[in-house]
Formats: structure tokens, sequence, C-alpha cells
């Protein structure tokens, strides 16, 4: 007789195993169980690490943002204060206990050494963990650490939220896959009551009406070959308003199937182009919504968090100076997030390279400072334990960076 089970395991999607949701809970499990947890959340379209922490205390940043910096702490809408330097976005508060309880940390500068500002080149390498764009094709380094961890013979030891098989995820190991629900559209950008406004007061006049029309023509132009991209940017992640329930299931699967040990999410709707906002607008909800299924995670997981590592990373950053649609286009140097029990968090680590003009790379970015494999390295190896000789089976030319040691103990 077919069990439940055998059912399950032969619905394999992507070389993974599909998992469903049953009445009873989460099946495919084994009865050897693990303690620990490492949880990567992608952040797809390249989020803007300088106003998720801003480095308010440098000048030259109100300089370059005239509509979208930040205020500083103490002002109305303003930042949440870190450090007396760095400040937390005000739509993060509901991650502001963790920092307290000292289990949110930030790596900041950090990101890939590769000079692609293309986000389908850039997540192929920091999916892949190879800056060689052709070797990048290869399988994903979450599927080598899932090959290299001890096995629990479990089915459900490497798990991943999505429709299909991230190429973090892809290899030779098979890879429990949850369906999740499509992201919708991003909403339309622009302000049609204005535009409509400036067509009644220049339509009357032939020359001018002909102009503002062709300049109404071309603007539309733009913004929609920018949304196409930044809704392309996005591979098909889950928006943010769908990443809480996401956090939600991935802690109840954690209680109910103590065999998971890595788990894959991703969210889409970063590529802020257009009206990217400050303490208010398009990314501040985004970053709502992003914050509380991080605060959500972590309370759902209760005492398992003290076992859990959580990565949080993005392709690439953005531009120090804002655009001429009161947005940001591609850049370098981002942000990293490091939640969990063993976190030595209440820190923002960075070898803050500066924002003035000669400080910034290619005259326009946060530079790099901390290679984003030494990250996946450092926590990988707080974690579960794992050796450099692990390490570099996993992340390929993999080096120890020692300004990241302690950070998870």
């Amino acid at each position: 007789m077919t069990t439940r089970r055998d059912f399950l395991r032969g619905l394999m999607l992507a070389g993974g195993y599909c998992l469903l949701p049953l009445k009873d809970g989460w099946a495919l499990t084994a009865p050897q169980a693990t303690r620990k947890h490492f949880i990567m959340i992608f952040m797809r379209g390249a989020v803007d690490g300088l106003s998720i922490v801003t480095p308010y205390m440098e000048p030259y940043y109100y300089q370059a943002r005239s509509s979208i910096a930040l205020p500083p702490p103490g002002q109305t809408d303003g930042l949440i204060n870190l450090d007396g330097f760095f400040g937390l976005h005000p739509s993060l508060a509901s991650l502001a206990p963790l920092w307290q309880n000292k289990s949110l940390a930030f790596i900041h500068a950090s990101g890939s050494p590769a000079e692609t500002r293309s986000h389908f080149e850039a997540q192929d390498i920091m999916e892949t963990a190879m800056l060689n764009s052709a070797m990048a094709t290869s399988q994903g380094w979450m599927n080598r650490a899932a090959a290299t961890l001890p096995s629990n013979h479990a089915p459900t030891q490497a798990l991943s939220f999505g429709n299909t098989l991230p190429k973090i995820f892809q290899g030779r190991y098979n890879v429990a896959t949850v369906p999740v629900n499509l992201r919708p559209n991003n909403a339309a950008v622009g302000d049609p009551q204005l535009q409509a406004a400036l067509g009644q007061l220049y339509t009357p006049h032939n020359q001018l009406g002909g102009l503002y029309q062709q300049a109404i023509s071309a603007r539309a132009t733009e913004i929609q070959d920018l949304q196409t991209e930044m809704d392309t940017a996005g591979q098909g992640a889950p928006n943010p308003d769908a990443f809480v329930k996401l956090c939600g299931d991935c802690a109840h699967m954690i209680h109910t199937d103590p065999n998971i040990q890595l788990v894959f999410m991703d969210v889409g709707g970063w590529d802020t182009h257009v009206n990217q906002g400050n303490a208010k607008g398009q990314l501040a909800n985004r970053l709502a919504k992003l914050g509380q299924g991080l605060a959500a995670l972590a309370q759902g997981l209760g005492e398992a968090y003290a076992d859990t590592t959580i990565l949080v990373m993005s392709e690439f950053g953005r531009t120090v100076a804002q655009n001429g649609n009161n947005g940001t286009d591609h850049g370098h140097g981002n942000v990293a997030w490091l939640l969990g029990g063993g976190v030595k968090g209440g820190q923002v680590y960075s070898r803050w390279p500066g924002l003035t003009p000669d400080k910034l790379w290619q005259d326009r970015d946060l530079a790099v400072t901390t290679d984003f494999r030494a990250i996946l390295g450092m926590a990988l190896a707080g974690t579960f334990g794992l050796d450099t000789a692990d390490l570099r089976t996993i992340i390929p030319n993999y080096q120890v960076d020692s300004g990241l040691s302690g950070i998870i103990v």
C-alpha cells in the first residue's frame, strides 16, 4: 500500500521534493532531529542599504539625497538611533526589541566585489558564491552546504519556499520545496492628477501643448521601462505583503519538523528607481512588512530562535545620490543583516569607507569592504561548526575574514 510519505516523496520539482501542507502538520520527517537551523533570506531587486542602516552623521548623505534622505534621530519620522553614527529606518521599529536584546546585527559596506550592475548576473554570483559569471551557472552554495553538512537523513533537511527551485539550491542534493502565492504587479508609478492639471494648462497653446505631450509620452515610456525592469528584477519572488505569512509558516514548520537545517526564502520589490520615498513611501511600506515578517519569524521560532541563524542579503546596493526620478539606481556596497540567538548583536559591524566623493566606488557608490562570501562562511561556521576545508567546499575561494570573528557564538 502506498503511504502518505511515499506519495509525498514522489512529488519532485526541479530536482527537489515538493512539500505540501497537511491537516496534521508537515510530512516528510525522519526520526533524527537537529538543533541548529540556518535561514537565508534574499531581497531580490537590490535594496537601498543606506536607507536600512543610515550613516546619519555623514554630511554628504544629506547633500546627495535632497528629497529622499531620512531625518536624523529625534526629528519627526526620524531614524532609530543605533550607535550614534548609524540609524535604523523607522519602518523597521518592529525589530528594535531584537536590537535591544542583542540578537540583531548589521554588517555594512558589504557585498560582492564583482563590478556587474546587472540584477541577474549579481544574483547568480550571490546564489552560487562564484564571481566568475561562466562558473556561476553551476550548483548553488546552499545545495553544496546541504551536501556538506552531516546528513540527518531527512527529506526536509533543506527547504526552499517558492514555486521553482532557486539557483541557490540547485544541484545534486534533493531539496524540498514549499509553493507560495505569486507576487502581484507593482502599483503604477506617477501622479495622474498632476498630469491632468498640466495638460489642461498647456493644451490650449499649440506649440507648448505639443511639446508637453511629447514630454509626457517620453516620460511614460521611461517609467514603463523602469517598471518592467523593477518587476523583472524580482524573478517571481513573493512581494513583502506575503512575507509575514511565509515567516509564520517557516517558524511553524521548524517547530513541527526539527529535522530542518537549511531554509531559503526570497522577497522581491526592492528595485526603487522611481519615487523611493524616505520615512514614508514605497520603500518604507515594504520595509515595514519585511520587519514585521522577521519579527514574526523570531517570535514564532520560540526556543528554536536560540539555535537559529537568519541571514538577510541583497545582490547589490543603490547609488549614494538620488536620481532624477526621486529614486536610486544600481549601486555596489550594501548592508547584510544577521539575526539569531547566537548572534553577538546590538552592533553595526563595518570597515566604514565613507561617503565623500573621493571615497565612493566608481565615483557614485558605497564601496564594498567586506566580501559577502566571508559573511556566508562566518555564518555557516558559527551555526554548524564547519571548518575551513568544509567552507571551501561550499564557497569556492573562501577566505577567512578575521574582522568577522566572534559575531556568531
